[in-house]
C-alpha cells in the first residue's frame, strides 16, 4: 500500500473527521501499518497496549476469551472504524482481544507518538482527541439504546425468554 493510499485510508476513518489534508498526512506519517491474517490476534485480552488502531481493510473482532470454548465476539469492526481508544487513553489492560476476522490491514498510533505531536501541532492533537471522544460517545449511546431495548423486551415478556 502506498503512502497516498495510507493517507486516503486514514482520511476515510472516524479518527480523521476534522483533520485537514495536511494534518492527515502528518498523522499518517507517525502511524505504523500492519497486515493480519484471518484469525491472527492483534492484541490479547488482559495485555497492556498503548496503541489506537484504525481499520483500513478487512475487519477486527472484539473477542472475549479468544481461542477458548467460551469465546464470545462482542463486536466486529469494519474499514474506517477505530478500536482500542480507551486503553490508548488510560493505559488500562485490554478488556477483550482484537482478532482479525478476515485478512485485515490496520494503522496503529502509539500514545507516545501522539504526545510527540503536541509541541509541533497541538491543533492536530486536539482534533484527534475530539474524534476519540466522539467515538466513545457513540459507543456509549449504542450501549444505552441496547439497554433500553433489552429492558423493554424483558418488561413486555415479563422476564420470559
Amino acid at each position: 500500500m502506498t503512502d497516498a493510499a495510507i493517507v486516503n485510508g486514514l482520511a476515510q476513518s472516524k479518527l480523521a473527521t476534522e483533520l485537514t489534508a495536511t494534518q492527515c498526512e502528518a498523522l499518517a506519517a507517525t502511524m505504523t501499518l500492519r497486515d493480519l491474517e484471518q484469525g491472527e490476534v492483534l492484541v490479547h485480552e488482559g495485555d497492556t497496549d498503548d496503541h489506537l488502531y484504525v481499520v483500513l481493510a478487512g475487519s477486527l473482532g472484539v473477542v472475549k476469551a479468544a481461542r477458548t470454548d467460551n469465546e464470545l465476539t462482542l463486536n466486529v469492526t469494519r474499514p474506517g472504524d477505530v478500536v482500542g481508544e480507551l486503553s490508548f487513553l488510560d493505559g488500562a489492560t485490554r478488556f477483550a482481544s482484537l482478532v482479525a476476522m478476515a485478512e485485515t490491514r490496520v494503522l496503529g498510533l502509539s500514545r507516545g507518538d501522539l504526545e510527540a505531536l503536541l509541541d509541533r501541532d497541538p491543533q492536530l492533537v486536539y482534533r484527534i482527541m475530539r474524534a476519540i471522544v466522539r467515538i466513545v460517545h457513540d459507543i456509549q449511546r449504542r450501549l444505552s439504546m441496547q439497554t433500553v431495548e433489552l429492558t423493554n423486551y424483558l418488561y413486555k415478556t415479563h422476564g420470559r425468554y
